[in-house]
Parts: structure tokens; C-alpha cells; sequence
């Protein structure tokens, strides 16, 4: 789907986008674009467009690495969606530092960030635009607008499809505004186009209208596992569903967690199974050696066809570094970045002075060979092991199709099975219902997996809270879900202690008001309606 970008779909975002008013960064679209007139002429620009809708998440302009950005102001790697997501995600908490000192990054980990944060501030540009995109395909494919283009009927019948993924994309970047700063502004295809200053919702509002648009496209989609790979489908819905609900109580003030039951067992059910090694599902060729039997949603990336310097481009490249082998990992040199921290590596330890390499748990994917357990400067490389989960080869160590090196065709697994399976045990630790056996066995299934054997099953008496956050960062780690699963756990701010949380090297507690990031800076100076997040 994403060898057209360049087509004719690319349209009226002029419009579109002027209410993300993100003024002092330049954050504006390019202007030289077609006409909705010329751009749907033909029938297969729907498709086009909404192609354009899924990579969104995966590249940050239209030549690809670098040269025709969707959004200007800041370097296109640095402003690509799904690396600004992961940052936000991972960087602000035990699971990953970053060496570099490029501008407020370090803010990140450190939680000092400001209003004026880039990378926080670019995020929230991403995420309006992405929502602005998903408003304008919905204006061109509303049925009225498609019949006085005389569009037929198969044609039409596809469009309402489209239009089901177009609403599940806005949702999912609805989520990520919803989780990440709470109180947005909110705009949909019925508000007009052009520059105005849209209204601020807030989190209770936001979290029933995500909802509602789920709910109502529901039926609308294809069953689980029966559309193209990459693209959404029930079970990426009810995936969707079960987190809103898993973090209700954060957004709304009310437990969901008998909701989570239901919308997990309808994932659980639906005929995904785990892959048989977990180092599978993060391999260039994780769209085929069975890990996509697991992946119930991924943002997909190719080597040749979705190049940018964002995503896995990112993440694997950035992991890379000392006397690290690139070839290992499929890509022609490592940019000594990433690594993580000792809470992590403890997560797997039964007791902090032991061995990671001796660990049997085959989810701990490190690399220690010249690098130190602790952190003593950030910026140094080798403090801190380094994470080697991702690799641009496939299950017989081959490189990715890029031969350059660069790209890999890894796609990351934003939403896959194993997660509904502990998401189904916690919401049965918190009262929400379910079986506590099944739970049990679901979990001993991840850990057999892990073990290769049964000899560090659990029993229900194992099934804690405590237990669950730690087994979450053992499967889960640097997937994009560890900010969002300390504040559930009341870990991330005034609760939970790392390596350099709070810009200390034993690591300290912040204040309760950095659970949310702020509303930018730049956009509070345009918008009037807006009002900034408490404590910034």
C-alpha cells in the first residue's frame, strides 16, 4: 500500500491542518499539492489515500528518508510519528536512556521537560496532523461526496471500509493525545476547514467519544486476521477498546476493568497464537516467519518502500554501539544512543548481583560485552547494557531488503497477543471478573515461551499486581508501553525510582503533574481556548 505515496491522494492538507497552530516551530504543510477535483479521479486514490493514513505512522514525508516533509521546522527523523511516540514512551522511564545531546532530550528521562520541550511539542504536532489527515479522507469519502463523482457501487462498498480503518488510525492517535496530554484540542470532519482556533476537550470527554467511535465501527471492519496485513481490523478495534479501558481509572475516574474482560477474551478469541520463539517477533521478516499470527496490529516498515529515519530505523540503528557487531543486527553501523537501565536488567534477576547471561529467560535480549550493568554518564555508550531485541534480519540471519544498509523492514508490534493476555490477568487481579485459572495459564503460556519448559510457571498465589508490572516489563519492554503502564501503577512520577529519574544518577521521585505532558507552549500563545495542563 505504500508504493504510491507520491499519488494524487495527498490533498487539501493546507486546510486541514491550520488548527494544529503550531506557529513558533513553522510545524505548517507543504502547499504544493493537488486538488480534491483531479486528485479522485481515479478510483484507486481512495485506497492511495488511505494508504497515506497508515504510513503516517511509519514515515514523515513524501520522498522518503529526507527532502518532501509532511510537516516543516524540525529535522524529519526527528520528527517522525512513531519515533516521537517511542521516546515519549520509553525514554521517560526505566526501560531506555539515550546518549546524544540533541537539544531538551535528556529532559526525557531526566522528567524536567517544559513546555517548550521539542520533542514534546513535536509529538503533539504529529498527532493533530495524523487526526487532521484522518478528518480530510473523511470529508472526501462522506456518500454524498462520493456519489456526485459517480464512484460505483464495488468502488463504494470498499470506501466504507476505508472509511471504518480512517476512523480506527484517528482513534488510535485520539488515545495516544488522550494518554499523553489529556485535555487536547478536538476537532472532527464536521468542523469546518480552514484556520480557526478549536476547542479544548478534556480527558473524560475525549475517553467516551474514542469509545463511541470504536463501538460504531466495529461491524464495520474486517473480522480479526482476515484484512491485509498492516492494516486494522475487529481485533485491532477491541485491542484499542481493551487499553482505553485498562487506564480508565486515570482518565475518567471510574474502573473498566470488567470491559477490559470482555474485549480482551474477544482478542484472545479470535484466533491469534503466540509464535514459537519471541525473538521471532522482531525480526525483518516478523510479517511471515509466524510472528504476524501474534502482531494483531503493527506499524509496518520496509527497507525500500517506507525509508525514514524515524521507527525501526531508529531503534535499531540508535541500540547499536561499542563493540557491538552492526552486521548482527543487519544494518551498516550502529549510532550509539540507546541502552537501558539497571531497573530493567533487575526485572529478570531473582537477585541484583546475579548474571544476566545467565538468566533462561529468552526475552532477555542484552548485549554486556564491554558494557557496565550501571550508569555513571549517560552520554557514555558503554554505561548501561546495551538492548538488542530488534534486528533487521530474518530467522536465517539475513540482512533486510535495503542493500544499503540504512532501512530495515522490521515492523513494530503495537499491539500483539502475548499483551492481551497479561492486560486480561491484571484486569482479573483488579477486580474486574474473568477466571483467575485462565489468567494463570495465560500467563504461564508467556513464561514457557520465555523458559522453554514449565519449571518457572506460577501458581495463583503469584498473581499480584507487583508481579504483573514486572512480567509486563519482561515481555513488553521497549514495545511503547511502560510510561503508560507506571502511571496505571502509580510508578511513574511520585511513586516509582530509576537511574536518573529526576536528572540524578541514584534517581528520585518527581511530582504527580508530569503523569501528563503539557499542552505546548507555541500553541497555548495562538489558541485562546486552550488552557495548559496543571503544574507546568
Amino acid at each position: 500500500m505504500f508504493n504510491k505515496l507520491k499519488s494524487t491522494f495527498l490533498i487539501l492538507f493546507g486546510m486541514a491542518v491550520l488548527w494544529s497552530c503550531e506557529s513558533d516551530l513553522e510545524l505548517t504543510p507543504e502547499d504544493n499539492r493537488e486538488t480534491a477535483a483531479s486528485a479522485f479521479e481515479d478510483p484507486a486514490a481512495y485506497k492511495q489515500f488511505l494508504a497515506k493514513l497508515y504510513a503516517g505512522f511509519a514515515i514523515s514525508g513524501q520522498d522518503g528518508p529526507a527532502g518532501d516533509a509532511d510537516l516543516s521546522g524540525l529535522d524529519e527523523g526527528f520528527s517522525q510519528y512513531m519515533r516521537l511516540y517511542w521516546m515519549v514512551q520509553e525514554l521517560t522511564t526505566d526501560e531506555a536512556v539515550i546518549g546524544w545531546n540533541d537539544g531538551t532530550i535528556k529532559d526525557l528521562h531526566n522528567q524536567n521537560w517544559t513546555s517548550g520541550n521539542e520533542f514534546i511539542r513535536t509529538m503533539y504536532s504529529r498527532i493533530m496532523y495524523q487526526i487532521a489527515q484522518s478528518n480530510e479522507f473523511l470529508r472526501q469519502t462522506e456518500t454524498s461526496v462520493v456519489e456526485g463523482r459517480g464512484v460505483d457501487a464495488a468502488t463504494q462498498a470498499n470506501i466504507q471500509v476505508y472509511r471504518a480503518e480512517a476512523r480506527f488510525l484517528r482513534a488510535l492517535s485520539y488515545w495516544h493525545a488522550l494518554d499523553l496530554y489529556g485535555n487536547p484540542p478536538f476537532v472532527t470532519e464536521q468542523d469546518p476547514v480552514g484556520a480557526f482556533l478549536p476547542e479544548q476537550t478534556n480527558s473524560a470527554e475525549l475517553f467516551t467519544y474514542i469509545e463511541s467511535e470504536l463501538l460504531a465501527i466495529e461491524s464495520e471492519l474486517a473480522a480479526a486476521g482476515a484484512n491485509e496485513y498492516g492494516r486494522a481490523d475487529k481485533a485491532a478495534a477491541w485491542m484499542l477498546l481493551a487499553k482505553l479501558y485498562q487506564n480508565s481509572e486515570k482518565y475518567t475516574g471510574s474502573d473498566r476493568s470488567s470491559d477490559v474482560i470482555t474485549y480482551t477474551e474477544k482478542v484472545i478469541n479470535s484466533g491469534f497464537t503466540l509464535v514459537d520463539d519471541y525473538q521471532k517477533l522482531f525480526l525483518a521478516d516478523n510479517n511471515m516467519n509466524g510472528a504476524q499470527n501474534e502482531i494483531i496490529f503493527p506499524i509496518t516498515f520496509d527497507g525500500i518502500n517506507t525509508q525514514a529515519y524515524g521507527g525501526m530505523t531508529f531503534i535499531i540503528h540508535a541500540a547499536v554501539g561499542g563493540s557491538m557487531d552492526p552486521d548482527n543486527f543487519g544494518i551498516n553501523g550502529g549510532w550509539a544512543g540507546l541502552r537501558t537501565t539497571s531497573a530493567l536488567i533487575n526485572d529478570f534477576l531473582e537477585n541484583e548481583d546475579d548474571d544476566i547471561e545467565t538468566v533462561a529467560d529468552e526475552r532477555a535480549i542484552f548485549y554486556t560485552d564491554g558494557q557496565s550493568k550501571e550508569i555513571s554518564n549517560i552520554s557514555n555508550f558503554t554505561d548501561g547494557y546495551a538492548v538488542a531485541k530488534y534486528k533487521n534480519v530474518d530467522v536465517n540471519g539475513n540482512a533486510g531488503s535495503d542493500p544499503t544498509g540504512d532501512f530495515p523492514d522490521t515492523d513494530f508490534p503495537m499491539f500483539r497477543l502475548a499483551d492481551a493476555y497479561l492486560m486480561y490477568a491484571e484486569a482479573v487481579v483488579r477486580g474486574g471478573g474473568g477466571s483467575e485459572s485462565a489468567a494463570v495459564d495465560y500467563i504461564n503460556e508467556l513464561r514457557e515461551r520465555a523458559f522453554n519448559d514449565d519449571s518457572n510457571n506460577i501458581s495463583s498465589s503469584d498473581l499480584t499486581l507487583n508481579f504483573l508490572l514486572e512480567e509486563r516489563a519482561r515481555e513488553l519492554y521497549w514495545e511503547a508501553h511502560r510510561r503508560t503502564d507506571l502511571i496505571r501503577f502509580g510508578q511513574f512520577s511520585d511513586g516509582g525510582v530509576w537511574p536518573f529519574k529526576g536528572g540524578v544518577p541514584q534517581g528520585t521521585t518527581t511530582q504527580s503533574f508530569r503523569d501528563l505532558m503539557p499542552i505546548p507552549s507555541s500553541d497555548l500563545g495562538v489558541n485562546t481556548n486552550l488552557t495548559q495542563n496543571p503544574g507546568y
